[in-house]
């Protein structure tokens, strides 16, 4: 494992804890000899751990649509800035370089972004990790969201273990570096869902 991909928010959010997630996730980073790839950006959480590695002497790539570096929002000091045309790049490019994803607290493009590489792990398109940073119970929501997708069908109980999820930074990313990607049928799986009726009962 050579890079991580974070996902983070542009607002630094109205926690002070959101902040010190984001530094303390670039100092474990350093620590543990794993660069970065995220958005590009110098503001918010994005600015605040890509700031954490590159000035402690990481590895730091940046990926950033020219739209939004023209904004005057890259990160410009960076020695590995990539310009792209569209988000739809941006986010390919990130997949490829990165052997896992983090996701921080963040917005829609969060959530999006890591939503997207989450569902490629559950159709089998890779098996790279994928964890959440569940600062101050951020996450706590979309977790018992996605439990009741569980419960009503949507989501296989299978599939949820390829989201790995922790509240410190050290925590999450042990488990990134000690995950084995589980054993899934994709064909049992997707001969179950043609087979299902309308009630998810065999036909």
């Amino acid at each position: 494992m050579k890079r991580i991909c974070v996902f983070c928010g542009s607002s630094p959010g109205n926690k002070p804890a959101y902040i010190t997630a984001a530094r303390q996730l670039g100092e474990v980073l350093v620590r543990e000899h794993l660069g970065l790839v995220y958005g590009g950006g110098n503001i918010g959480l994005m600015g605040e751990i890509a700031r954490t590695v590159f000035k402690n002497g990481g590895d730091v790539i940046g990926v950033i649509p020219g739209a939004l570096a023209e904004k005057e929002l890259a990160y410009r000091e960076l020695s590995d800035l990539r310009i792209v045309s569209t988000m739809h790049e941006r986010k390919a490019l990130m997949a490829e370089l990165s052997d896992a994803f983090i996701a921080l607290p963040g917005g829609l493009g969060t959530i999006e972004e890591f939503f997207e590489v989450l569902t490629w792990a559950q159709l089998g398109m890779h098996k790279k990790p994928c964890g959440i940073l569940n600062i101050e119970q951020y996450f706590d929501h979309l977790m018992r969201f996605l439990e009741q997708s569980v419960q009503n069908g949507f989501i296989k109980q299978a599939h949820m273990s390829i989201l790995l999820s922790d509240n410190s930074p050290d925590g999450l990313v042990k488990q990134i570096k000690n995950y084995t990607p589980p054993n899934i049928d994709k064909v049992a799986w997707i001969l179950d869902l043609k087979s299902a009726g309308p009630l998810g009962n065999p036909m």
